[in-house]
């Protein structure tokens, strides 16, 4: 009970954009994007200028890519048994693999772990948005026949603002040009500002998510993939990690994340099965509800 505590004012912000878009009717995308170039940059670079730089960024960042690189050849071998095409294979590991540490993971996190939590949360937010924009697009594109995958891929890090965030903070810190009062309150303001944001535009994607040719056995083997089998990999990966005990903890819980919203997006403009992975991220982030709290126990 103790751990929906803490999720249901997570849901409940979900449920607010959610209920705001179908009675309102909102444009999610221009939203989204505000947040993404506006916020979050913000919120990234207030990160890494005050971060204390050691060993645990590298191998967050390790951890990161073996996690992703793992769950791919477990989809691969799933896709292999069961016959899927190359738009299928793609389109789950778009469901299964990415999950949504940016508006659902860091503010579990956050009152998971505080402060001091939300550090480690962000950082791995940022590394797996690189992933993201990388891995990510690069198997959105492969499942369209027409776009270069490679050169989708180069082209969407280029254009990643929290990349940017994150390079703008560390240059900041370590040439130690100092922030004003006034810059810094400003910096405050906007970092507050993208979490909630992020969160009521969580709600308002889900409220455009169609359960329609819904394929439930494809379906089902994402959901074991995403919600069980990804947090078990971590758990494992962890083990091998010269980390502090709360960076696994927190590690374990984001890899139970939901599907990342994002994923949507990106099968959407490569036509990579997006009816699936739309469906994917709408159930996987309904379940989480009941999964999260038993990951909780483990972990914690």
């Amino acid at each position: 009970m103790e751990f929906l505590k803490v999720l249901l004012p997570v849901f409940a912000i979900f449920v607010l954009g959610y209920v705001g878009q179908k009675k309102i009717g909102f444009d999610p995308k221009t939203i989204s994007t505000m947040a993404l170039y506006l916020l979050t940059p913000v919120l990234v670079f207030q990160t890494f200028y005050n971060a204390v730089f050691d060993r645990t960024y590298l191998y967050m960042t390790l951890y990161t890519f073996g996690l992703c690189f793992a769950l791919i050849l477990i989809v691969y071998v799933i896709g292999y048994v069961r016959g899927y095409n190359k738009v299928e294979t793609c389109g789950m590991i778009l469901a299964s693999v990415f999950m949504n540490n940016g508006n659902y993971g860091t503010p579990v996190v956050l009152m998971l772990f505080g402060a001091v939590g939300l550090h480690y949360a962000i950082v791995l937010m940022v590394i797996q948005q690189m992933v993201m924009c990388t891995v990510g697009v690069y198997y959105a594109a492969k499942g369209s026949p027409d776009a270069d995958g490679i050169r989708s891929a180069v082209r969407a890090v280029y254009r990643m603002p929290i990349v940017y965030g994150a390079i703008l903070g560390v240059l900041f810190q370590y040439a130690h040009i100092p922030l004003s009062n006034s810059v810094k309150e400003a910096v405050n303001l906007v970092a507050n500002a993208a979490i909630p944001t992020v969160m009521i535009v969580l709600g308002m994607q889900l409220a455009n998510i169609s359960l329609r040719n819904l394929a439930k056995s494809k379906l089902s083997l994402s959901l074991l993939v995403k919600l069980l089998v990804s947090p078990l990999v971590a758990y494992v990966l962890t083990l091998f990690l010269p980390i502090d005990p709360m960076v696994k903890q927190i590690m374990i819980i984001t890899a139970a994340m939901p599907t990342a919203a994002n994923t949507t997006m990106y099968a959407l403009q490569y036509n990579t099965d997006p009816d699936f992975v739309s469906s994917a991220t709408l159930v996987s982030t309904s379940l989480s509800l009941a999964t999260l709290p038993l990951v909780f126990m483990v972990v914690l």
